[in-house]
């Protein structure tokens, strides 16, 4: 029989084992603070990479107009 568990894929055990730590370490009060910084970060991030991709496409479309002179 295979195994169906893949490299680096949690199971609900090991998913709880962590949210209890994390509940011990942090206490109940913390954790939304902690949730909402993490937020705030990926938002950041997700802007700076739209940013990125499109400041590309301007450079792209850029080398495209110089090559069709």
């Amino acid at each position: 029989m295979e195994n169906i568990h893949q490299a680096g894929w949690f199971g609900p055990t090991e998913i709880i084992i962590i949210l209890v730590i994390v509940l011990l370490f942090f206490g109940g009060r913390k954790i939304p603070e902690l949730m909402k910084g993490l937020g705030k970060g990926v938002k950041e991030f997700k802007d700076a990479s739209k940013t990125g991709e499109s400041e590309n496409e301007e450079v792209l479309n850029d080398n495209e107009k110089i090559e069709t002179k």
